[in-house]
């Protein structure tokens, strides 16, 4: 389809707006342009996102932050997106009661996985760490590190920062820990965000 539009024959700013959006509609109307339109929508999408390979596990920090490295020696900090692990002895912080049982049963599921992880990145936090869903796959099963923990009671869904691709998946995660009473679920504790402010 070929539009011409002799911008000397326009008479009024109405007029022109009205040509430019008929240009526009026929343009989205072309099947070749509505689908470049939408491979170029669906390419920004966290949830079209590849996968990294083969990031190596060399470090479980807590329950919600690990270190990873790829082959080429390349190394990030990732933390686990949406959720939000008690916290360990850190500094002057005493650390949460399952702070280490959290960061225990990460490094579990890490290791099941012979130290192989892939990282969905979705941000970067204000400390410079990469925000993202770990998944690992063994014997062909794939497994969100994020849902692992919330569905052992091992974390929070952290709903301030509740960008994922899987919000919704990890809201039934935690719904299911919360109705199981298992782990964060077994008492009423501080949570981790509250005793991060606390110790400031």
């Amino acid at each position: 389809m070929k539009i011409v539009i002799n911008v000397k024959k326009i008479l009024s700013p109405a007029l022109l707006l009205a040509s430019v959006a008929a240009l526009i509609g026929a343009a989205l109307l072309s099947p070749k342009t509505k689908s470049f339109v939408e491979a170029a929508a669906d390419s920004t999408s966290p949830r079209s996102m590849p996968l990294s390979e083969k990031w190596m596990v060399t470090k479980v920090s807590d329950g919600d932050t690990i270190t990873v490295r790829q082959t080429d020696g390349q190394e990030m900090k990732v933390r686990l997106g949406c959720i939000d692990a008690p916290e360990i002895p850190h500094g002057k912080a005493p650390g949460q009661t399952l702070g280490q049982e959290s960061k225990k049963n990460l490094q579990r599921l890490v290791d099941e996985a012979d130290g192989e992880v892939m990282v969905s990145v979705i941000d970067t936090d204000r400390y410079g760490r990469k925000v993202g869903e770990v998944f690992t796959s063994v014997k062909d099963r794939e497994k969100s590190l994020n849902e692992e923990q919330l569905t052992s009671g091992m974390a929070y869904f952290y709903k301030k920062y509740s960008n994922c691709p899987n919000r919704e998946v990890f809201e039934r995660a935690e719904a299911i820990a919360q109705s199981k009473r298992l782990g964060v679920w077994t008492g009423n504790y501080q949570r981790p965000w509250d005793y991060r402010q606390q110790y400031r």
